[in-house]
Formats: structure tokens, sequence, C-alpha cells
């Protein structure tokens, strides 16, 4: 029997130019918070696929994904063309470990994203176990531009319904209207994201979720690992756990 079955598209939102958040409904199987699934059509008799995380709690009837339109994105132009009404088809098991029960429970939970990476973690917080598991959230999001952050008004709510939670932007290209200007990596390197919230991250006290690019996945991850934390492994539990975005 195939994984495929069709989503029908309730409603898209345009953020910029270029982002664009998808919401369908379909009958698909449960997932879990931070876990991602595959959207597809089909050309000239070839279907063509990605992986999306799921930006909703599971809970959540409305199936949302957090995407960019890639300018020669064969997928992504179809997906930006969709209409409410419109079907697109969707993989009904969802995929990947990057959920709240692999992460040791601790003090901090800092989650690293970059563009359209913080997706799995907006469905993690919705989802609200987080908070049984960690004193602290903190929530960092790197983009080039102001206006590619996305999603404030409902970072805002779970603000307000979640004092634990504190959000950081951090805007490479130009003057950050709110957080601090510059890259992820660097503001980890020199502590300053850090001192930016008042916290004292240690590898006993905090574990960091990475989700983005491949380069900033990589260097972050080097960059803890020189400040004494490891990786995170099933049988050696550590405090350093990534998701590659693409």
């Amino acid at each position: 029997m195939s994984n495929w079955v069709e989503a029908k598209v309730k409603d898209s939102v345009w953020w910029t130019d270029s982002l664009f958040s998808l919401i369908v409904n379909a009958d698909v199987e449960p997932f879990k918070a931070g876990q991602f699934t595959k959207l597809s059509v089909m050309m000239d008799d070839k279907r063509i696929a990605r992986a999306y995380s799921y930006v909703n709690a599971p809970s959540s009837l409305d199936l949302e994904f957090y995407l960019i339109n890639v300018a020669d994105g064969l997928l992504s132009q179809q997906l930006a063309k969709l209409k409410s009404g419109d079907t697109v088809m969707i993989e009904c098991r969802a995929s990947g470990f990057f959920t709240l029960d692999e992460i040791p429970a601790s003090k901090q939970l800092w989650m690293l994203s970059t563009g359209t990476a913080i997706g799995p973690y907006l469905s993690i917080l919705e989802q609200g176990d987080v908070w049984q598991q960690f004193e602290k959230v903190v929530l960092v999001h790197g983009v080039r531009l102001n206006a590619d952050l996305s999603y404030q008004t409902k970072i805002t709510r779970l603000q307000q319904q979640y004092p634990q939670l504190q959000y950081v932007s951090v805007v490479s290209r130009e003057q950050p209207i709110q957080g601090l200007h510059g890259r992820i990596t660097e503001h980890i390197a020199n502590e300053t994201l850090f001192n930016h919230c008042q916290l004292v991250p240690t590898p006993d006290t905090a574990q960091f979720m990475i989700c983005g690019n491949p380069e900033m996945v990589k260097d972050t991850s080097a960059i803890l690992i020189d400040k004494g934390y490891s990786r995170n492994r099933r049988r050696d539990p550590g405090q350093i756990t990534v998701e590659q975005y693409w």
C-alpha cells in the first residue's frame, strides 16, 4: 500500500517574497513533534519529493510547513503556486529522531536554528511537554534580514503562555530590530549569546539542539565540542543533538 496520501490545501501564508507557510489537511499517521514528512508532486510521470518538518503540534488537525521558494527549485516552485482547495501529495508516515524524547533532561535547552529550520522547534514548543523537562528554554533564530523573522505572533504567544521561554533573533546582513547582529556561531564562540540571555550553560546544565544548513550545524557543533560538550547518542548520551535541514 502506498505511503502517499492526498492533502487538501487549506491556506498559504506568505511572509516575504520567498518565505511562505503551507497549511494542509490530510489523513496522516500520528507523529512526534520535531519529526518531518515529505510533500510531493508528479511531473512528467516522475514524483518530485522533499522532506519538510511539521510546524504544528501533533494534536493539530492543520498540518503546517515552513518553506522557502527556491528560484530553481523543482518542488518549491510548484508548492508556491498552491491555493486553497488545491491538492498535494503527502507521505503519511513521519520520520526523524529530532524529538524531545531523544534529549536528556537538563536545566536549560538551547534550540538553535537558521532560516526555515525554526519549524520543528515551533512544533515542540506548541506541544508543551518541553516545560516538564527543562527549567529554561531558549529559542534562537538566525536569519539574513529582519523581514525573515517569521512567526513573531506565535512566538510572542508562546512566551506569554510559558514564561520559561526566551527568544533571541540573530540577524546577519543588517542591523537587527531586536536581538543580536551577526551569526549564531560567532555568538556561541565568544559567548555573547549566553551573556545576552543572562545564562551560564555548562555540560552539566544544558542541552543544545541544532537545526539548519549543514555548515551551521557542523560549525556550531565543533564550537560546542571545543567548549567541552559532546554529541548526544542513545548509547552515549551527550549535550548536542543535530538535524541537517537539507
